[in-house]
């Protein structure tokens, strides 16, 4: 594949589409909602336009498809930003046009099930954003993370390339919507560890492509996986989401991107800090989470080394399903520096 087209910046005062592409959240959560609408206007000078489906619980693929076609064959529509994730983008696919798409580029920023759209736009030649939700991490506490919101304007405005850093702290969920407190307070957080490295001491420099591993797997039995050859060099974003995948099944998603020859194409691969709690369960101990976390990354660290010793491998930064949250390109550059551990992002 050659180079991808990168949508141009919106300016203050462009439109930006507010969309559910999967679940409708505003609909459950209208409160939450409304304050990520009002933060996002006065934070960025943008305006959120939301269309029919935004609210909407239940909107066929059908329906959730044509208000993504609308947004981008409506020409003062300059980004696309996904409410939340969930779990049957897979069927929306189908039915979106890439055409529209190449004819006016558009930003679009989104992750978990969104992974589906960013796949495809990345198919037919046009870069994205993973990370990104007005109901996750624009609506909720207080206020939005420096490290999100630094992601955001540059995603949206400013460009430029950034260090991703560690924010030093993390929460796998916030309050319950139906929580007045949630409008004002984080959820409960800890602090973070060092990000783990493996791999040779050396730069890469490559395109990002990847997502959520829950939601990769549903791409690769609809046969909707990138070449090989198309991966030469990328760098590769692997996350996993609430559903807490094991660290078995962690493994086993990886070690099936060896065997495809996925990981031996690839230079680096970035791998977030996964959720270790969900909503609604009893929350484990510390120890217990740390544990789980670390028992992920051993994973996914052996079998990277095992198809692809030369990968240049970052375990932790936070771009995934926790909070705070980097927002990364999907299709920009990525660069994975081994020998001084850190990595820098271009948001053109």
């Amino acid at each position: 594949m050659g180079s991808l087209l990168q949508p141009s910046k919106a300016r203050p005062g462009d439109k930006v589409a507010v969309l559910s592409p999967s679940f409708a959240a505003p609909a459950v959560a209208p409160e939450v909602h409304e304050q990520a609408l009002r933060r996002f206007a006065e934070l960025t000078g943008l305006v959120p336009v939301e269309f029919l489906t935004t609210r909407k619980l239940g909107a066929s693929p059908e329906e959730r498809a044509a208000d993504f076609n609308a947004a981008l064959a409506d020409t003062e529509i300059r980004a696309i930003i996904a409410t939340i994730g969930g779990n049957d983008q897979i069927r929306v696919v189908p039915f979106l046009d890439a055409e529209l798409l190449r004819a006016d580029p558009k930003l679009f920023l989104g992750y978990s099930d969104n992974t589906n759209i960013l796949n495809w736009m990345w198919a037919n030649g046009v870069t994205g954003f993973y990370g990104g939700s007005t109901q996750v991490h624009l609506g909720p506490g207080p206020h939005l993370d420096p490290a999100h919101l630094t992601s955001l304007t540059a995603a949206l405005l400013e460009g430029g390339e950034l260090a991703v850093t560690e924010p030093g702290e993390s929460e796998d969920f916030g309050l319950d919507w139906a929580d007045p407190r949630a409008l004002a307070e984080f959820g409960e957080r800890e602090a973070t560890e060092p990000w783990t490295w493996a791999g040779p001491p050396v730069s890469v420099t490559g395109r990002t492509w990847g997502g959520c591993l829950d939601v990769l797997e549903w791409i690769t039995l609809a046969d909707r996986m990138p070449r090989n050859d198309d991966l030469a060099g990328a760098i590769l974003l692997l996350e996993t989401s609430e559903e807490l995948p094991s660290a078995d099944t962690v493994r086993g998603w990886v070690r099936a991107l060896g065997e495809r020859g996925t990981l031996s194409a690839i230079a680096g691969v970035v791998i977030a800090r996964p959720p270790a709690s969900s909503l609604g369960a009893p929350r484990p101990d510390a120890d217990v989470r740390a544990a789980w976390r670390a028992a992920q990354r051993d994973a996914m660290i052996e079998e990277i080394s095992a198809y692809n010793p030369q990968a240049v491998v970052c375990v932790g930064p936070p771009f995934g399903h926790t909070r705070p949250q980097w927002i990364l390109p999907y299709g920009g550059e990525v660069t994975l520096d081994g020998l001084h551990q850190r990595i820098t992002a271009s948001y053109q």
